[in-house]
């Protein structure tokens, strides 16, 4: 994940200490049920498509553009499908991150075949929710699982009763 310029600044006086950002996630599906996924430049490892919110940008519309950089596939979110805080990361530099991810379910609607359109991915295809590719990052099996279901938004941890 190239890190956005807002970030860079933002280390420039914030040094390492830990930044909660908001972070997007897309689980797009064609019209015939399949997922797009991308591999990792950085881990090599199959994933669905993400990335984070440049200022002001809605959290919807940093899926869409997401998905265009990286694949050049054009899509449409249908709904929310979870919000959770995800744990801090710390990266080999030493900056810690935490990410509020939401992940929307989306439907591809056109742009090119789908492609590696940037730096960020290695390969971009299709692939049968029934036999998605090794090495998949675990967060994207449950992020598609949970997509792929006709069920209302989910969220990773129930409101508790004083936060209601």
């Amino acid at each position: 994940m190239t890190t956005p310029d807002f970030i860079r600044t933002l280390r420039a006086t914030a040094g390492h200490q830990l930044l909660l950002l908001p972070g997007v996630t897309a689980v797009v599906v064609d019209d015939r049920g399949q997922v797009l996924l991308g591999r990792r430049a950085d881990t090599g490892r199959w994933s669905v498509v993400g990335g984070i919110a440049e200022p002001g940008e809605q959290p919807a519309d940093t899926a869409v553009r997401e998905v265009y950089e990286e694949t050049a596939v054009r899509c449409v979110p249908e709904r929310v499908v979870l919000v959770q805080m995800l744990p801090p990361i710390t990266y080999p530099n030493g900056d810690v991150c935490q990410f509020q991810d939401i992940t929307f379910r989306c439907r591809a609607t056109g742009g090119q075949a789908a492609r590696v359109n940037d730096n960020e991915s290695l390969e971009v295809a299709w692939f049968e929710p029934d036999a998605l590719p090794e090495p998949l990052e675990s967060f994207a099996v449950d992020r598609i699982r949970q997509a792929l279901k006709d069920e209302p938004t989910w969220f990773a941890q129930p409101l508790s009763d004083a936060s209601r």
